[in-house]
């Protein structure tokens, strides 16, 4: 049942994991108590869930090429801001212009559904980016803190004019009920669970429920399907929910939990992105979410697929497969509570960072948003930070301007703080000569300072600077390549 290439589907999709692994057995040697095996990602002390967006929106439009979406969706249960769209930190940072839609969808793991299927109606003359981000945490030595983890997946709708499509929707399912089973009040940092077995006992009838009205939707038999993912934070649920699915045993897709731990509302499309790495045209897909009640997905793969793949390669940009082996998992314990803010430790005896001012943010938005370079269009100087006057020639508003955060360069010099203010010292400073011109010093991220040295090369990454009186100071770091 091959849909035609003109229908509205996946065309482009990217997924970011935090560069930091924490082993399990960590927990579990600092508490003193069994915490299970393997690793979970961590977002760093610079990160939250709107930089993670923004990283796994450079990689799905990366692999788009140069069309930009016409509205962005943000789904996540953990804003960096309330009362103020999340989304619309993207915008710059994605180079975006003011005509594309930013929208947030907060609040729980089920907004992620909501996103997905508001960005697949939405598409249309321009693709529509949706893109999910978590940081899953819990208290010390609960379920949630140890199999909980952080990440973001960024997903492309769009038609063939967007490019070969990956696959459609074939068919949907619904189930919603109102019952107790996880929340969270505004403020909190944890979540509270009801009582295991009752919420298995009322979600597991709802999946049935969503499963069967999107096979008969699709006009397909459970044995049609030939990967099923299903997640949720509801372990018992889930695993409930994949037994009771009727499909083989061979089309039930790893969850990956052992190596990343769960991303809450990025997972399931975290796991349709591990699929879309290997599937062939025809394979049908099967996405079940089970957060109050259950959403079901039916995708079937297109022929377009290699060639997005083939673009995805020519990206740079790795399978899910090889991603999951990246970065360090040697992350103290102790250090994850303090980023987690669980750890109320000594700060540096330094001057706390200041606010940034409003109106000089709005003014600066394409240097701090975009980290945008000034070029002087008679002698090709590079200048970072942008400028009016030229340093070489000092021809005045002779300048256009140049997007360096997708540019890669290599450190000429760094050195070492051990003083400065900072969540995770020693912070390093590196200054950075950049490909085609441009020389910045700037601090360096996910890197080990016993490992650095002169000629690296390193690529730009957006981060938080400091969280100054409630205010999220962002702007771009530079991370080993």
């Amino acid at each position: 049942m091959t849909t035609g290439s003109s229908a509205k589907g996946i065309v482009s999709w990217g997924v970011y994991l935090p560069f930091w692994r924490l082993q399990r057995s960590a927990i579990g040697s600092s508490l003193g108590s069994p915490a299970g095996r393997g690793t979970r990602r961590v977002a760093s002390y610079d990160e939250d869930t709107t930089t993670m967006a923004v990283e796994a929106s450079r990689r799905a439009l990366r692999a788009l090429g140069g069309e930009r979406p016409g509205d962005v969706l943000f789904a996540t249960p953990a804003p960096a801001y309330l009362d103020k769209t999340n989304a619309a930190a993207l915008l710059p940072a994605l180079d975006l212009d003011t005509a594309t839609g930013c929208y947030d969808m907060i609040g729980s793991v089920r907004s992620g559904v909501a996103a997905m299927r508001s960005a697949e109606a939405l598409a249309g003359d321009r693709p529509t980016l949706a893109v999910l981000s978590d940081l899953r945490t819990g208290l010390a030595g609960g379920a949630d803190e140890r199999d909980g983890g952080d990440g973001a997946v960024a997903v492309v709708f769009g038609d063939d004019s967007s490019g070969p499509v990956a696959a459609v929707a074939v068919g949907r399912g619904v189930a919603t009920a109102e019952f107790l089973d996880r929340w969270r009040t505004p403020g909190e940092t944890a979540s509270k669970v009801w009582e295991e077995r009752f919420g298995q006992e009322v979600a597991v009838p709802l999946v049935d429920a969503a499963m069967t009205d999107a096979l008969k939707q699709a006009s397909l038999s459970a044995d049609a399907v030939d990967h099923l993912i299903v997640t949720g934070l509801h372990a018992r649920a889930v695993a409930a929910a994949r037994s009771a699915a009727g499909v083989s045993r061979e089309a039930i897709v790893a969850d990956r939990v052992d190596t990343t731990g769960n991303l809450g509302v990025a997972h399931a499309w975290f796991l349709l992105a591990d699929v879309l790495d290997r599937a062939v045209p025809g394979d049908i897909v099967a996405v079940v979410v089970v957060a109050d009640g259950a959403d079901v997905v039916l995708y079937e793969v297109q022929p377009g697929i290699d060639a997005v793949r083939a673009r995805r390669s020519d990206a740079g940009l790795l399978p899910v497969e090889e991603l999951v082996t990246l970065g360090r998992d040697d992350l103290p314990y102790t250090r994850f509570l303090t980023w987690r803010g669980a750890l109320d430790r000594e700060p540096p005896r330094r001057p706390d960072p200041e606010r940034p001012g409003a109106p000089a943010t709005w003014r600066s938005t394409g240097w701090k948003g975009s980290f945008e370079a000034s070029v002087c269009d008679d002698c090709g100087f590079v200048h970072l930070p942008p400028t009016r006057v030229c340093l070489k020639c000092r021809a005045i508003d002779r300048m256009t301007r140049r997007r360096l955060a997708d540019v890669r360069g290599h450190i000429a010099t760094f050195t070492i703080d051990h003083l400065g203010y900072s969540m995770s010292p020693p912070i390093v400073g590196a200054v950075v000569d950049f490909d085609g011109g441009g020389r910045y010093r700037c601090e360096m991220t996910d890197v080990d300072p016993d490992t650095v040295a002169i000629g690296a090369e390193v690529e730009m990454t957006f981060r938080r600077l400091n969280v100054a009186e409630t205010v999220n100071n962002y702007f771009w770091k530079a991370k080993p390549v």
